[in-house]
């Protein structure tokens, strides 16, 4: 994190591809890959050349009040956007790995207009554009700041609206990454169906599936929180 700190982002990719002939350069990042619970999101920006949002960096970097301020600033002004989840089960049937590159895919593929460079955080995409990829890209680049940022923030937005169906867990704080509180949970009710059950921390964890028994059983609210869980796979 410290290194990241002292990384400058700037347009600085955006540019070496530009002077190559590039007009529609996209940043593309995904977030969520260390998290137990829930789907990975990647997002695809393109950034207008004419317009600066200033304050772009990696989104670890910054608070969620000042991610929120520039996702809304980013939506204003890039010329395209898109974001693509990965749902859980998907994760566990293809691993983490293939799940981000399967929606980084699906992300640049919905920009409208479609991209002639991509500018990636740390690897290439099996998309027909030429690529670029940046370690540290979310860190050095704008682009991919963006999208970083906006994909955090939708991520984000997601597994919150989980912490009332699964509130043992944490999610609203902890976003499904592995804290303290969300691993004892882990240990004492077992994971809900929405966790990565491929993730040594949730098939480690002893206890039966008791959360999501527990809601459903005997309550008002069980069709709501099926028919939730059959949505989020649809994610």
């Amino acid at each position: 994190m410290r290194l990241l700190k002292r990384l400058r982002c700037t347009t600085r990719f955006e540019k070496r591809a530009w002077a190559a002939g590039a007009r529609l350069v996209a940043g593309v990042d995904e977030v969520g890959r260390g998290s137990l619970f829930g789907p990975v999101v990647a997002a695809a920006v393109i950034l207008d050349p004419s317009y600066r949002i200033r304050g772009l960096r990696d989104s670890k970097l910054l608070k969620p009040e000042r991610r929120e301020v520039l996702a809304q600033r980013i939506r204003e002004h890039a010329l395209a956007l898109a974001i693509a989840a990965v749902d859980s089960a998907r994760i566990d049937q293809i691993n983490i790995y293939h799940a981000s590159v399967e929606a980084m895919c699906e992300a640049v593929a919905q920009l409208a207009p479609a991209p002639d460079h991509l500018l990636i955080d740390a690897l290439r995409i099996p998309f027909e554009c030429a690529q670029t990829k940046i370690i540290h890209g979310d860190a050095l680049s704008a682009s991919i700041a963006a999208a970083s940022i906006i994909a955090k923030v939708e991520r984000d937005r997601m597994v919150a609206e989980w912490d009332p169906v699964f509130p043992a867990y944490g999610l609203a704080s902890n976003k499904g990454y592995s804290t303290p509180r969300h691993i004892a949970n882990l240990r004492k009710y077992g994971p809900s169906p929405l966790h990565r059950q491929s993730f040594a921390p949730v098939w480690m964890a002893p206890s039966p599936q008791e959360v999501l028994e527990f809601m459903l059983s005997g309550t008002e609210e069980a069709s709501d929180v099926e028919l939730a869980l059959e949505a989020s796979v649809g994610v």
